[in-house]
Parts: structure tokens; C-alpha cells; sequence
């Protein structure tokens, strides 16, 4: 049985991690990863990633870096994303995952406009989700947690734009039958955004955003988290799921 891959691109800040586990941690309870099927690749560390044909699926993970640096261990990832696409491989990138799939796949990132996003906000879905095999049983507007300052700006040529926030239009984007990415987070709980907004609210003050109203519109996703759940059943990644 093929490994399901979990490319780390970053890992949570040091106080976070201590408290509540790290990124490939949150990715296997959030999707329902079998844990001994699970390989974890630190790119950013400089670990080589695998053939595309030797894995079941691959998940891509946030950030704290920014695909506009163009480091040269995320360009390699950006090709490894190309070559997968060819290969038809399931593919599921989250923030910065998401971005570096739009920038490998010929979409443009930079600085989100007006600041970044951060807490628990409303998704809408879009009338292009209508037909998707899994973003059409999405309500009509859900909640997601976000914390980003770049996003994706201009999608990749082909790419159908599936749901948007208020402050970005690119929350979930769908690359083909077999990829899709998130800029909100489907893994994190809310313990976690909210360890997110207290890491941040110096910034957001000075952005001129209310770090305390954020804090106290935290709330569950379920309607998110379940999103990536079904990625994984559909595409045979989960526990409960038939493998392929």
C-alpha cells in the first residue's frame, strides 16, 4: 500500500508547537490519516521528495515563509507539484501549500491588499462549486480559519475558483479531478487559531485590526475540516476510505 505523503513546508511557531503538536499532527487528525501510512518530507529543511508514482496522495502544509521569496527549495516543490499534476496524483495544498500550488501551476502571489487575514471568517461558496464532486454539498457560506498575509492574486490558467472570502477571492481552488487547495485551514482546531491571533495581535493592532474581537469570534469549522476529511475518503487517503 502507497505511503500518503505530508509535505512540511514550515512548522508551527516553537510556544504553539509545545502546546498543541505540529503541522503533520494536525493534518492527520483533521483528514483522518492512518498513522502508519504517513511520510512526512521537511522540504524547507531540505529533504527530497519521492516520485510522485510511489505515493498514494499528497497534502501540503502552511508556512511561515512566502512563495514570493522564491527559495530554492520551494521552486523545487513548485516542479515536484507540476510533475504530480501530470502524474494525476491527489493533491490537497493549505495556505502556503495553496499558493505555491497556484504560483507552480501559472498563477500569480503576493501581498494580500489591505493587510493580512486572520481568525474565524465566513467562506462563500461560488456558483462554480455547483458541479464539483466535492465542493458542491458545501452550504452556501461556511466558516473557516485564516491567518495569511500573501495569498494567490490571479489564478492559474484552467484553475475554477470555488469558494471566497470577504477579503480574498481565492479561498478554494480547484486544479483539475484530482487537486484542490485551501488558503483557509481545514486541520486547525480552534485552540489553535486562537494560540494564532494571541501570537499575532501586536501586529494586528498595528495593522489596525482588533486582536480581542478576533479572539472572541473564534469558533468551531466543522463545515471545513469535513471538507478535508472528504478530499481524503474520495481519493482513498482515509481510515474509512477504500484504498486505491
Amino acid at each position: 500500500m502507497k505511503p500518503i505523503l505530508i509535505i512540511r513546508t514550515g512548522r508551527a511557531p516553537d510556544a504553539i508547537r509545545a502546546r498543541h503538536g505540529d503541522f503533520p499532527h494536525w493534518f492527520r487528525l483533521g483528514a483522518q490519516l492512518p498513522e502508519q501510512r504517513l511520510h512526512v518530507v521537511d522540504v524547507e529543511a531540505g529533504d527530497s521528495l519521492p516520485p510522485p508514482g510511489t505515493v498514494a496522495g499528497a497534502l501540503i502544509t502552511g508556512s511561515a515563509a512566502m512563495v514570493t521569496q522564491r527559495a530554492a527549495w520551494s521552486e523545487r516543490t513548485a516542479g515536484w507539484i507540476r510533475n504530480a499534476m501530470d502524474a494525476e496524483l491527489p493533491l490537497f495544498g493549505v495556505c502556503y501549500g495553496h499558493q505555491l500550488m497556484a504560483h507552480a501551476l501559472g498563477g500569480r502571489v503576493d501581498y494580500l491588499p489591505g493587510g493580512r487575514e486572520i481568525g474565524t471568517h465566513a467562506i462563500e461558496k461560488l456558483e462554480t462549486a455547483a458541479s464539483d464532486a466535492l465542493a458542491a454539498s458545501l452550504p452556501a457560506s461556511f466558516r473557516a480559519h485564516t491567518t495569511h498575509e500573501q495569498s494567490v492574486l490571479e489564478a492559474p490558467p484552467g484553475a475554477l475558483v470555488l469558494a471566497r472570502s470577504a477579503r480574498d477571492p481565492h479561498q478554494l481552488l480547484r486544479y483539475g479531478p484530482y487537486a484542490l487547495s485551501a488558503q483557509f485551514h481545514p486541520e486547525f482546531s480552534a485552540d489553535v487559531m486562537r494560540a494564532y491571533i494571541l501570537r499575532k495581535r501586536a501586529d494586528m493592532q498595528r495593522e489596525g485590526s482588533d486582536p480581542h474581537s478576533s479572539y472572541r469570534e473564534v469558533a468551531a469549522t466543522p463545515i471545513a475540516r469535513g471538507f478535508l476529511q472528504r478530499f481524503a475518503r474520495h481519493h482513498g487517503l482515509s481510515r474509512s476510505a477504500r484504498h486505491r
